[in-house]
Parts: C-alpha cells; structure tokens; sequence
C-alpha cells in the first residue's frame, strides 16, 4: 500500500506483510479472497475508486521494460505531467490491484526466484494511492485496521520500521511517522528506525523520493513455517525448480496476454531468458517431458483470470507461445553442447575455453552462460573470463552509443524537468490552446487550406530550465499561450516548421519538432535572434510534411480496420507510427499473414479510397465513448472529453444507442490529424510484413505516389523475373558457363526483390518463382557437369589404360567440374590414383586429385595437392583420399614433373 501528498511533500509507502509460510495443515485463504478484501475495504469504507490493473507493458514510458510496481501507471500524476483534462489527473483516492513483473532494470528478481520463498517475477501489487488527499495519518491508520481488524493477523506479531535519519546527509528522522504509530497503540518496542537503505524510497537521481515506513509480521524459533527446502537442504535443488517453475510460468502467461513475446531485445529478450530459465528447470532438474510448462497455463489461468480476465481469452495462444519457444530452445541447446564438443576436441592441452565461442553462444543461440561454465566444469576447462567480460564490454559500449543515445540528448532540450512544470503552475502560466492544429479546410479545387496562428511567447527553457530571455545562435525549447503545431503523441511524429516575430517577416525561426509536456506544447528552436517572454510570433506549418503525416494517420486507421475484416476480430493494434514517409502497423496475429490475405486488405483500403469517404471527427464525453461498440478499451489515460475519427459515418451516427457502425467502418480514438476525405489517399501499398516476434506482426505501408512507384517498381521486377524464367525453360542450354550466368542473374533478382519498395504480396510472389528457378539452375548444372565429367573421364581412360596412377591436364570450367572428373576416373578404375591440373583463361589453374584407398596411408592426397601446388606458388587443402586446390600457370610443367616423382615416391 502506498500513499502519497503532494509532489514536493515526502513520500510515503506502507507495505503490508504476507504470512509468506503458514504452518502445516493451518487454513490458506486463497489469493482471489485477500486480493477481494482489500479492494472492498479501500473502496467501501474509505471512498476510494477502484482502478483495473494496467498491463505490464508499459504505456509510452521508455525508462521501463516491465510494469514493475503499482505506482508505474501513476507516474504522470507523481511528476505533474498528467494532462490536467484527464481522468486519472482528476484522481484523489485510488486503490487497484497491479499486475508486475520485476525481471530487468533495477528491480531484477529473476535469479533470485526459487532460493528463497518470497522472490518472484510476476506478483501482484495491491496499494492504496493518496493525490494531495490524505498523508501520513490516514495512509498508517488504515493499514493497521486492514491488517489487524480486516486480516486479523495478530498485533502482537507485528513490527513497524521507520526512517531513523542520515546525518551524512543532513536528513533528519521521520519522528512524525513515528508518533503516529505510537498513538494507534503499537508498543515503543515495536517501532524500530532503520537507515536510508532500508527506509528511504528513491527511483533515480531526481524525482519524487522521501522516508518510507513498513510493517514486519514476525514468523518467530515457533511461529507458521513453510515446508519446502531451501539452501543446502534443497538436495538437488528438486523444491527450488518447483518455485521457479510456478513463478516464471505466472509471468509468462501474464506478460504474452499484455502483449510481451519473448523476442531478442528490451523487454522481450528479458521473457525469453525467463522462459528458458523455467524450460531448464523442468527438463535438467525435473526431468519432466516437453510440454509441462505449456501444461501448467490453465491452472494459472483458473489462479488469476476472475481478476485479470484477460487471462481466459487467449489461453490456447499463450500455450501454444511457449511451446513452440520451449522445442527452439532444446534444439538450441542441442546444438549448442556439439558446438562446445566440438571445440573442445579442437582446443590445445591446458587451453582456456575461447571467450568468441561463449559469446557467439550466448547471443546467438541464447545459451546460458551459466550453462556453458557448468559444461566446461564437467570436463575441467576453464572460460577465457578476462577475453569475454571484454567482449562484453565492447557489447554494452555499442549498445550506450546506439541511437537512443541521440534521441536522449534530443530530448533533453523539449522535455520539460518536473521542477520547471511545477514552476510554471505555480506561476499560473496556463496550458498551451493546441486547438489550432485542427484548423484546416478543403479549399474550392480540393487543396487543403492550413490557417496561420498568431500567438505570445509566455516563456522559453533552455539548460533545465525556465528563461525570459534566450540569445541568438541558441538552442531552447518555446512555451507560446496558443499554437497550431502539432507535437508528437499517438503515434504521429510532430509537426515541423517556422516561426516569425510580428513586423520582422524576413527572420526566420525554424522549429524542428515539438513535444507535449503536461498540457505544455514546448517547439524546439535555433533562436536566429533574441527570443523574449512576451514577443508576438505568427506560426507556419510545414503543410506538406503535414498533409503527409495526415495522409499516412488516415491510411493507419484504414489499414487497422483492413486488417480485422480480413483476419478476424481478435486481430488487435500492438503499436503503430506515423511519419511523413510511411507508416508502420504492429498487430497480434496466431498465423502468418499469406499473399492472398495481403491482397485482400490491399483490396478494403483501396475501395475506400475510390468511395473517397468523408472522414468525421468530434470530441465527445469520455462517458458517452464508452458505450460505443467495437471501440478498444478505454483507461484512465484519456483527456475528457476524447476525440473520435470515424471513417464514412458521422461520429452522430456511432454514437447512438445501441449503434453497430463501429463494427462496419474504422471507428477509433485519436488525437492525431485527419484528412478529411479519403480519396486524397490516392493508393496504399504494404511494402513489408514481418513477425517481429511469434503472435505479433509488423507491417509497413506507403500511401500516394510513393505506393504507386512501389507497384511500377514491382511489374518491372515482375517482367524481368518473368524473361529470366522464359529463356531458362525454353532453350536447351548444354553450356555449363550459361547456366552459371542465368544462375548468378537469378541470384542477383533476388537481392533486388527482396531489398526494394514493392508490394509485399508481390514480393512473396515472386520470391517463391526466383526460389523455384534457382534450384532448377543448380539442378541443371549439376547434370551438366557431370555429363561433361564422364565425357572427359571416358577420354583420359582411353589415353591411360590401366595405369596405377594418372598425371595430365584437361580442361574444365569449374574446380567443381575437374573434381567430378577425378571422382568418375577412381570410380571406373577402383585401383588408381589421379591428379588433374585445369589451365584457365584468367591464368590461374585448377588442381584435383584422389588416392586409391589401397594406397593409404602412405600415400596422402592432401600431400599430393601441397607439393604440386606449391610449385605453382599457390595453396592447397584437404583428406588423405581427396585434395584440391590452385596455383599459377607459369609453374604449370614444374607442377606436373613433381606430381609424378611424388607419386614414385609413395608408391
């Protein structure tokens, strides 16, 4: 439980105990029954609202990989950055029960699940939240009569901590909270002041932070004990992979449901490596059979779906999500062990295990690395450890220089610090009026007509903080009472552009983007000149950016509603961007996506384009949208009132009772501009689809001109695909050389089809046709080459009649050719030995040989090939039966003379 004031006041968390261990045979109610309880009592005796757990990825808050606590969906309201329209900004008591996972970031429990009993990667957090309501008084009093009057856990039992203070610090105890305890009758004895690292709440180097205060239950050498082992009791660690099971088995079911697949990065990476922890313990310390993880879903769902209902709906897929990881991840390890075989045979005496080896197995095949040191163990090798914690550090340094990095040091300019939106409200500096960015209209000839907005620089920011003066040649954020810019949010990138200062029409301010800060629109500028608190400026939209953005935000929402017509209602938006040059569509899907599915919503975008339908948009109540069926789920999030796009039915029409045209149309929630007819559209093509990660499909559209130059581009390809499959089949090619250009041709069409803007179905197509003919192409030379070796072989047979050994030239195309030659000369004569030298045009020559197995061991090819190579000042490699290799043509008779006196020699 928690409770917090007002920003700059301290903040407080209370956090109950859980009789973690009841003793044998004592009643356990189970976890549906306490998490009702305390819902019900914050909520009926004390008037708090109760809010639905948010998911547990969070919501446009790139600092987190998990939702890993339950203040996580509050943050806005702690760092004052909550829209002051929305509903959770209107918040005072809340109470909820939070879904969190703690495996990444600062909060990591994963390695510590299942070595003792309170560690987990999934729980659930129940807290009861204070906005500027109650504090200290109020929060302690209520945990004390839930935990002692609602759970009866005994007082006796319990201990109560507090800030005791930090000198060092200058901090001084929190004897406030103290005395509260005091005066609900906890005894003197049972109040105890621990230091900061116990009783003081931070996140980071700034932010809310402040003394905490918990409650200890006190389990006593005769109070309720848990029977499973732990530690060097554990033999075998048989009770730990039980926990570690359980666990990680909630967490996944509860992450995949909220949309987290385990995949190769951020939070996703993070699932996987859970995933194959539990995997592991089920298979090298359970010895269960595949498939008990997937097995273990429905008991979580029977666990956690009345309060997560999300949880019943795709039960099946979740299985279906981990099986499927669970066989990738056995075969991974399978191959991983013949790697570490194999190189360990390769490895010199006393060697240290090659940390590239190690590396390459853990990022590649997603090996544990605690895995490879207990294989290495078992044999007696030691991992080069200095080499790869090297390597792991030049990971961890590619990674800090990616480009995050550039987005951070962007944003440090246009993100308001919590202090100087706190100073602006407190100076009363009202929201910026962004209702100019709606303010636009079809002119007489169908152009679109964007209206200029005048406004007042009411401040500018620059290095953390607020200014009234900014000088030229700087970089600063500008805060202006009204603007028409549109600032990045849901998805759309923001607007670009300029400003100028009234009478100065020939200086130009260029804004580079523009952010929302708290109801604060902050336009990223290079001031050419002094910018001042109080300057007029008149504001211009880059209009074709703009119209871009609006043409693409559209097509967005048509290719959503596209994409449920064709594959189905449980088809549901993961993600989306938008910018001026395309956009990008993230969606869950149980399949993949087939060429004739990619045609079809192709086909729905395109019939609504040439309806050109009237795109309609309204704000209405958040209340009233609530009731519209077939619009996604609403939370707390959400400004009041919200605003509607609906395509071809007026936002009248959807809201009507018991109304279904959200269910035929694209109906949706969004702050983002429109184009308000869809004909301007013109075109829409999906240029790619991929999974990023099973279940969750990305797709990338062009709209306009660039869709139609994708479809140019892919009839072009198509026509060359379609010569290049013309002559192949209908000319007899007896030439292996032309086979082996039409071969390199296809090869090339290749790389260009799949690298270059075209339809995505278009692509498949004719990828499956390039596939086709490339290994007829490798068939067909393979017959050829062949055909052309026994031909050859034939000759030299005549020439050498029963000879032990073969020693002459011929000529040959490939080194591929000349080896068949050799292998069809051993093969008719069993008993001899042939070497073969190939004089090519380039002046390089090719050299193949074979020895008769009755000749080894005295006799080596790979000897053979080295000296008569040599000779030539070229190299060569391979078997003791068989060797190949190159050399130059100056050295040619040489080469000959000593492959027959090395012949003589061995034989």
């Amino acid at each position: 439980m928690a409770a917090a004031g007002p920003l700059r006041l301290p903040l407080l968390a209370v956090r109950p105990p859980w009789p973690r261990c009841p003793r044998r045979g004592a009643a356990r109610p189970p976890a549906g029954q306490i998490r009702a309880a305390f819902l019900r009592f914050f909520e009926e005796k004390h008037g708090h609202r109760c809010l639905p757990s948010a998911p547990v990825r969070p919501r446009g808050d790139p600092t987190l990989l998990f939702v890993n606590s339950g203040m996580n969906q509050f943050k806005p309201v702690f760092l004052g950055t909550a829209h002051p329209r929305s509903e959770l900004a209107q918040q005072r008591r809340v109470v909820n029960s939070q879904k969190c996972v703690r495996a990444g970031g600062k909060h990591n429990d994963l390695e510590d699940v299942g070595r003792d009993t309170y560690h987990h990667t999934f729980f659930e957090m129940l807290g009861n939240w204070s906005f500027g309501d109650y504090f200290k008084e109020e929060a302690c009093s209520m945990a004390w009569e839930l935990l002692t009057e609602v759970y009866k856990i005994p007082k006796d039992r319990l201990y109560v901590t507090y800030f005791g203070g930090d000198s060092s610090l200058g901090l001084n105890a929190d004897e406030e909270c103290r005395d509260v305890w005091l005066s609900l009758g906890v005894p003197a004895n049972h109040v105890l002041p621990f230091p900061m690292k116990d009783n003081f709440w931070e996140m980071g180097d700034t932010g809310p932070c402040g003394p905490c205060t918990e409650i200890h239950y006190d389990h006593g050498c005769g109070g309720p004990r848990y029977q499973g082992l732990v530690g060097n009791a554990d033999v075998g660690h048989v009770d730990m992979a039980y926990r570690v099971v359980a666990d990680h088995v909630r967490t996944l079911c509860v992450c995949i449901t909220d949309g987290i697949y385990p995949g190769l990065s951020g939070a996703e990476l993070v699932l996987r490596r859970i995933l194959r922890r539990a995997v592991r313990f089920c298979a090298e310390v359970l010895h269960a059979p595949r498939g008990l993880l997937a097995s273990l879903v429905p008991a979580v769902v029977e666990v956690l779906g009345d309060a997560y209902p999300e949880l019943k709906k795709n039960a099946d897929q979740v299985m279906d999500i981990i099986n499927e990881n669970e066989v990738a991840f056995l075969s991974s390890l399978e191959r991983g062990r013949r790697i570490i075989e194999r190189t360990v045979q390769q490895m010199k005496p006393s060697a240290d295990f090659p940390a590239e080896v190690a590396w390459s197995l853990y990022g590649n095949l997603g090996f544990p690395l605690d895995l490879i040191d207990l294989m290495l163990e078992e044999k007696g090798i030691r991992l080069d450890s200095a080499a790869f914690n090297e390597l792991v550090l030049e990971d961890a340094k590619r990674k800090a220089h990616g480009p995050q990095e550039g987005r951070q040091l962007e944003g440090t300019v246009v993100h308001l610090d919590v202090h100087s939106m706190a100073q602006l409200q407190r100076d009363n500096i009202p929201a910026t009026d962004d209702s100019p960015k709606y303010s636009y209209k079809l002119g007489q000839h169908g152009q679109y007509e964007f209206s200029p907005c005048q406004a007042t620089i009411l401040m500018l920011y620059r290095d953390q903080s607020l200014q009234k003066e900014v000088g030229a040649g700087q970089h600063c954020g500008v805060i202006l009472d009204r603007t028409n810019f549109y600032a990045e949010q849901g998805g759309q990138a923001s607007d670009r552009g300029y400003l100028i200062r009234l009478g100065q029409q020939d200086i130009l301010f260029p804004v580079e983007s523009v952010r929302l800060c708290g109801g604060y629109v902050i336009h990223e500028v290079t001031a050419v000149e002094t910018l001042r608190a109080g300057d007029q400026v008149q504001l211009f939209v880059d209009e074709v950016q703009r119209l871009a953005c609006m043409t693409n935000h559209t097509a967005t929402h048509l290719l959503n509603f596209a994409l449920r017509h064709v594959l189905g209602d449980s088809t549901e938006q993961r993600g989306s961007h938008v910018t001026a040059e395309q956009l990008r569509f993230d969606f869950n899907i149980k399949g993949p996506v087939t060429v004739e599915q990619l045609q079809q919503v192709e086909q729905v975008v395109q019939d609504v384009i040439k309806r050109n339908e009237a795109v309609y948009m309204a704000e209405v109540p958040l209340a009233l949208a609530r009731r519209v069926q077939g619009l996604r789920a609403l939370d707390e999030g959400y400004p009041d009132p919200v605003r509607i796009v609906s395509l071809g039915v007026p936002v009248e029409t959807v809201l009507t009772s018991n109304s279904q045209a959200a269910m035929q149309t694209s109906v949706e929630l969004c702050c983002g501009t429109h184009l308000l007819q869809t004909g301007a559209m013109e075109d829409l093509a999906i240029v790619s689809e991929r999974q990023l990660v099973k279940g969750i499909s990305r797709v990338i559209a062009v709209t306009g001109r660039q869709a139609k130059q994708a479809r140019e581009v892919g009839q072009c390809l198509a026509m060359e695909v379609d010569s290049v499959s013309i002559r192949m089949k209908q000319k007899r090619i007896t030439s292996v050389l032309e086979m082996q250009n039409l071969s390199k041709e296809v090869g090339q069409l290749t790389k260009v089809v799949a690298s270059t803007a075209m339809p995505q179905w278009q692509r498949r197509e004719l990828q499956s046709i390039l596939k086709s003919l490339q290994r007829t192409a490798n068939t067909t030379i393979k017959k050829l080459e062949v055909q052309q070796a026994e031909e050859k072989a034939q000759r030299l047979l005549a020439k050498h009649c029963n000879q032990p050994v073969i020693i002459d030239t011929v000529p040959a195309d490939s080194l591929s050719i000349l080896m068949k030659v050799v292998n069809q000369l051993c093969d008719k004569s069993p008993g001899t030995s042939v070497l073969l030298l190939s004089p090519q045009d380039s002046g390089e020559v090719l050299c193949a040989c074979q020895v008769s197995k009755n000749c080894l061991p005295m006799f080596s090819a790979a000897d053979w090939a080295v000296a008569v190579c040599t000779q030539m000042e070229g190299k060569a490699g391979g078997s003791p039966v068989v060797a190949k290799g190159s050399g130059n043509a100056k050295g040619m008779q040489g080469a000959l003379t000593t492959a027959l006196e090395f012949a003589q020699s061995k034989l």
